[in-house]
């Protein structure tokens, strides 16, 4: 079993940045593919990056291209997500998500955080 704990949520103005969290136990962090989601309430949670087991290899939903970038530290269990240029669309809960692959959707993924709460202000 995996266990992922988010940090980093918070509230900022439009066009600051927050950097995000998620740290893993359980399982060697190293063979994970990971990658963040994000969903807004009445919506379906949606793909927001993801990152290969090795780091490099990364993909990102178009809308945040340019502006956030997903990272991994495999010494120290933790994946990153550094967003800048933030924008008020940008606000949702934050999910990581941890399986035996990388990609964009939602049901490879058999692992996932309790979310953290980000909040842009116009």
């Amino acid at each position: 079993q995996v266990q992922l704990v988010e940090s980093g949520g918070g509230l900022v103005q439009a066009g600051g940045s927050l950097r995000l969290s998620c740290t893993a136990s359980g399982r060697t962090f190293s063979t994970l593919g990971l990658a963040w989601f994000r969903q807004t309430p009445g919506k379906e949670r949606e793909f927001v990056a993801t990152i290969a087991s090795n780091g490099q290899t990364t993909e990102y939903t178009d809308s945040v291209k340019g502006r956030f970038t997903i990272s991994r530290d495999n010494a120290k269990n933790t994946m990153y997500l550094q967003m800048n240029s933030l924008r008020p669309e940008d606000t949702a809960v934050y999910y990581c998500a941890a399986g035996n692959w990388y990609g964009t959707k939602e049901h490879w993924y058999e692992h996932w955080g309790q979310g953290t709460q980000v909040t842009v202000s116009s």
